[in-house]
Parts: structure tokens; sequence; C-alpha cells
């Protein structure tokens, strides 16, 4: 059994806010699946959270019991059922939304398309209604069509407030900081490796020539990496041959991220993630860059900044890909 006095470390170890107020209210989407459960838990272990409503087609009222007997202050409650959606959303300060199908061996995140896009159109829908004024995050995918198909349903709603919504790539960041540490022998805590573009295959984009601490690769070395970097996700997959995708992972990266917009709307300063948001710093309608997170959700967007030969090759690949599955979002909202 853990002491007492570990615990704080648990918590800090993964980067997690240790500020005292406590007074939001988190909504999971998916809470039941195998992302939406592990991202729970590390939700309900954020000091900032005092409510945590989860929401999923079954089982959720099992996980809310489940995590209710956990010894932090954060209130647990389970909502099934599209009856009970509107319920479970009602003013929420945050939403995060791992709903959705995982892929399995052989399948694409386009595969998932048709499945995944009806859900994140239900969910924002709820959204307008009774939690205007969250801050959405969206792990479903595809991401890249996920979040275009959520912001045409808020527009139709008249909510649309694009500082609000955000596709979570923070996962790309978390492999992107692991690979590069392996590579060079550091600790990967210590290693930061801005990423930009969408996410998924060619749209990520790892800028390993602006690392902290600086590093330096072979150009086939670097071409191997990245390529890592773009693939990892189809890495899991094949791993777990058939038994799901990067969950745990992803439920790491999803916390990591939910724990950086609750301290912005704590009003920490200078608090700085990526996100694939509305943007208009590349031709793409949106885009992945940093972005300085705030009481409303984003308050600057940071832009590309400098980039190499290299990426600005990897940026071109990526356009004509980004708008490809911008496209396909927009299209199956106003369908």
């Amino acid at each position: 059994m853990f002491s007492r006095c570990i615990r704080p470390t648990l918590i800090s170890a993964r980067n997690f806010s240790t500020s005292k107020q406590n007074n939001y209210k988190v909504a999971v989407c998916g809470a039941a699946g195998g992302i939406g459960q592990p991202l729970s838990l590390l939700l309900k272990i954020n000091p900032l959270v005092s409510e945590l409503s989860l929401y999923d087609i079954v089982h959720t009222p099992g996980v809310a019991a489940d995590l209710s007997h956990i010894e932090t202050a954060a209130k647990v409650k389970g909502f099934n059922g599209p009856d009970n959606l509107l319920e479970a959303l009602k003013n929420a300060d945050v939403i995060i939304i791992p709903a959705g199908v995982p892929r399995k061996p052989g399948m694409t995140r386009d595969d998932l398309f048709n499945t995944n896009a009806g859900i994140v159109r239900d969910l924002a829908k709820a959204a307008a209604q009774v939690a205007p004024n969250a801050l959405i995050g969206i792990i479903t995918n595809p991401v890249n069509s996920a979040v275009p198909i959520a912001c045409e349903v808020l527009k139709k709603a008249g909510k649309l407030d694009p500082r609000r919504v955000f596709g979570i790539s923070t996962l790309d960041i978390v492999r992107a900081n692991t690979f590069i540490a392996e590579a060079k022998g550091l600790n990967p805590k210590d290693v930061n490796i801005p990423v930009i573009g969408g996410h998924s295959g060619v749209t990520i984009i790892p800028l390993i020539s602006r690392a902290t601490p600086s590093v330096s690769f072979p150009e086939d070395q670097l071409k191997a990496l990245t390529t890592r970097i773009q693939e990892a996700g189809t890495e899991v997959v094949k791993a777990k041959a058939g038994a799901g995708s990067a969950t745990l992972s992803m439920a790491y990266a999803g916390a990591r991220f939910a724990n950086s917009l609750l301290r912005g709307l704590n009003g920490e300063s200078n608090v700085i993630e990526p996100a694939y948001v509305i943007s208009d710093v590349t031709e793409a309608e949106y885009f992945s860059t940093p972005l300085i997170l705030g009481k409303n959700g984003i308050e600057k967007n940071l832009g590309l900044g400098n980039l190499s030969d290299y990426e600005q090759q990897l940026l071109k690949a990526a356009i004509p890909e980004l708008k490809k599955n911008i496209q396909a979002g927009v299209e199956f909202a106003n369908k």
C-alpha cells in the first residue's frame, strides 16, 4: 500500500497543478472506455477538479463508484446513455472527449470516420445547449476531422468561440520527448520537442531543430525518428494485436492537456501547450501550434516559429492532407 506521504509525489510526477483551489467541473465523454477510464482516474487526483462528471453509453455508474473511493476531494458522478447526456455536461468548465471506437490492426484513422464523426457531432450539440462556455478538448479520432465537425456544429448553434475548442495532439509531443530522449540517453522529463500540424501520419510535424535541450542527428536518423513519431499510433495498434490502440499513453496526454486548461482557467500565467485549433498561421483552416492558455482558452497563438529546411518540407507535405481531412469534417457536419 502507498504511504500517504508518497501521494503528492505521484501527482507532481504527472505535472499536475498543486494549487489548493479546486472548483472546476470537468466532464469526460467516453469515460468507460479504454482511454476514458485511466483519463478519469488521473483527473480524479487533480486538485483543480472539484466535480468529475463521467458520461458513456454503458457502465459509467460503475466507473464513477470505483473512482469515488479514491481519497481526493473531487466528487464523481456517472451518467449512462443519451437521455442523461445534457445533465452530464451541464455547466461544465472543461469537457474532454475520448469517446469513439478504437483503431484495430489494418485500420487507418480515416476508417474510423463515420462512426466517430457522428459521436463528436452529437456531443458538440449537447455542449452547445448546456455548457456553451466550456473549454472542449477532443481526443476522438480522426482529430483532424473531428475538430472541424465540432466547430461547425457549435457555429450552427451560434455558440462557437474559436478560443475554446481544441484537438488534443499532446500525445505527439509526449512521444517525441520520449523517443528523442531515448536516442540521446536523456531523461524524458527534461526534453521538450514542439510538434505542430495535425494528429495523424504526415500531418504530424516534430520540430526537432527546436528541441530543448538542443540535439542534432544525421539525416537518416532524423528521418527515421520523424517517421517513428508520425507512425507511433500504428506501433501500439500492432503491438496490441487487435486488443486496442494507444489508451494509457493517450490518457496521460489527455490529462496533461486538461491540466493545462485548468491551470489557465485558474489564472496561472504563461501556460503553453500546442493543440489543433482554428488557425490562420497556414493556409489550412485548422492547425496545431504552441498556444498560451488562459481564462478564456486561447490567449495567444504563438505560431510556427522558425523551421529548418527539413521541417519546411514536412509542412509542405502536411498541408494537402490536412485540407482533405478538414474538408471531410466540414462536409459531414453540414450534410
